[in-house]
């Protein structure tokens, strides 16, 4: 498929592993487990159209309220994800990435996303950013302390106006761009707190297709909308 124009940073809500396991009659982990094949089909395609970075809605801050047996089953999967893909991840030329909050992770699972970025940081294919235990507010609430802890270790001012430049070196997803396009499945339509700031002109794309049934044909849609849309930033073209 050919396209005019490609999303340097793609933001991705994946809903609906829970309602797939239920029409299929499975457990809503199976409905989980089908969702991290989804994820290997769009990064397989990610790297044919040669997309940069992408950003996966993989446990947010408000997931914690969810039943505990499902939490856990979540995090095992996490940690099953990487412990089988990422050589192949590696190979690929896929850099790990996690924004989010540490607090509240296992060191168990810590390790693991430390280990998986530290193996593949020099890669550059393609980013693939895991956003777990994070929240939009969260980040732009706790980002304020980073950048006064910052200005303190190089004895800056600390009344002098925060530019977007400064803010944005020390958001969790730096040093990756603005979202240009966000995609959510299973039929919602917000964004439920994620990547609020780095989707301010993020172009959005909604489809009914459930996150375990997303593929080549959903992701090939969701860039051909992009590629359609003309994108002025408040601006007149």
């Amino acid at each position: 498929m050919k396209l005019n124009t490609i999303p340097s940073h793609i933001a991705v809500i994946m809903d609906g592993n829970g309602r797939w396991a239920e029409n299929q009659g499975k457990k809503r982990t199976e409905g989980h487990r089908e969702g991290a094949n989804a994820i290997d089909r769009l990064l397989d395609v990610a790297l044919e159209y040669k997309i940069p970075n992408i950003s996966l809605y993989a446990f947010s801050t408000e997931n914690w309220k969810r039943p505990i047996t499902e939490i856990q089953a979540i995090f095992g999967l996490l940690v099953e994800f990487i412990e089988t893909r990422l050589d192949t991840i590696h190979e690929k030329g896929i850099r790990i990435h996690h924004s989010g909050a540490r607090n509240k992770l296992s060191k168990t699972v810590l390790s693991k996303i430390d280990h998986a970025m530290a193996v593949t940081k020099k890669n550059k294919k393609l980013t693939a950013n895991f956003c777990l235990n994070y929240g939009g507010h969260e980040e732009i609430l706790s980002n304020f302390s980073r950048v006064m802890a910052a200005r303190k270790a190089k004895k800056e001012p600390l009344d002098k106006a925060i530019s977007s430049k400064e803010f944005e070196k020390y958001l969790y997803t730096s040093p990756l761009p603005p979202v240009d396009l966000l995609i959510r499945t299973a039929g919602e339509q917000r964004i439920s707190n994620f990547l609020l700031w780095q989707s301010a002109y993020a172009e959005m794309y909604f489809t009914g297709t459930l996150w375990p049934d997303f593929g080549r044909t959903s992701l090939e849609e969701a860039l051909q909308f992009f590629d359609s849309r003309k994108r002025k930033f408040g601006g007149l073209l």
